[in-house]
């Protein structure tokens, strides 16, 4: 079946890409992303297991995909992770395979990410202030990300990005004050403007590749096993209902050319 099938969409976009959130829980609060009095977690039947998890990516390597980041929600907290790492890294087809953490728990597992095969990890850090860093996390303690990202460069999980959300551009002083701080260090930014699903509120990623509609090349696999084709947009295929071919097919067929609303996606259940 797979043949002649090519994971080219309709606008000539190759898709090689595949971000895969493993959980909706989170041990941050981030304003930008969940309710302050939290959410409704989805049932332990509802979230993929890793064994489906992996039939999707290795699927997915044999269309094409050969790029794989590891999402959550917060991927560190769920337990096993390490386990699904170890797997995907078996694929000879996946040539990058990375995760984007809140760091809080980098520390503890950098030294077993790298052993069992993750290549570069991305950080989560919007400030230097502590005190702000508590207020935009509610409740996160920034000591603990910064051990966190020491650890990711002594294990070698490199380059090291921090990914600093912003309101409007890295001219805020949270990101200016960034900036200095990952240039000591030599690790690339990115500062993402604060995006709103329901209004399509989005912008390319400064010194990133996000927002660049024309250039997408990824799908999303949400941790409830849907399959999106864009972030900005509420199409989504069910690997457990269509099989995890079909689905990843039919994502790639109808990927849209752009952005527009999703009302029904979740940062913390697609990974951003």
């Amino acid at each position: 079946m797979k043949g002649n099938w090519s994971m080219f969409d309709r606008y000539d976009r190759k898709i090689d890409y595949l971000r895969v959130s493993v959980t909706d829980r989170c041990n941050l609060r981030c304003v930008y992303c969940m309710p302050e009095e939290g959410v409704v977690s989805l049932s332990h039947t509802d979230i993929l297991s890793y064994e489906e998890i992996l039939e999707v990516v290795n699927v997915a390597a044999s269309l094409g995909v050969n790029k794989v980041r590891i999402t959550g929600g917060e991927p560190l907290v769920r337990k096993g992770v390490v386990g699904l790492i170890r797997e995907i890294s078996k694929l000879d087809s996946i040539r990058d395979l990375s995760m984007t953490s809140n760091g809080i728990l980098m520390e503890e597992y950098a030294d077993q990410l790298k052993e069992a095969g993750l290549h570069r990890v991305n950080i989560s850090l919007d400030t230097l202030d502590p005190d702000r860093y508590r207020q935009l996390t509610r409740g996160g303690d920034l000591d603990r990300v910064l051990r966190g990202i020491s650890a990711a460069l002594n294990a070698g999980l490199t380059p090291v990005k921090i990914n600093c959300v912003t309101e409007q551009s890295s001219a805020e002083p949270d990101a200016r004050s960034l900036v200095e701080f990952c240039r000591e260090r030599g690790l690339p930014v990115r500062f993402i403007r604060r995006m709103n699903l329901a209004t399509g509120d989005f912008g390319v990623v400064e010194g990133g590749e996000g927002g660049k509609c024309s250039q997408c090349n990824r799908l999303r696999l949400t941790a409830n096993g849907k399959i999106k084709p864009c972030l900005f947009s509420d199409l989504e295929y069910d690997v457990r209902e269509l099989g995890p071919e079909k689905a990843l097919k039919m994502a790639v067929s109808w990927k849209p050319a752009s952005g527009t609303v999703s009302l029904s996606g979740r940062f913390y259940t697609t990974g951003g």
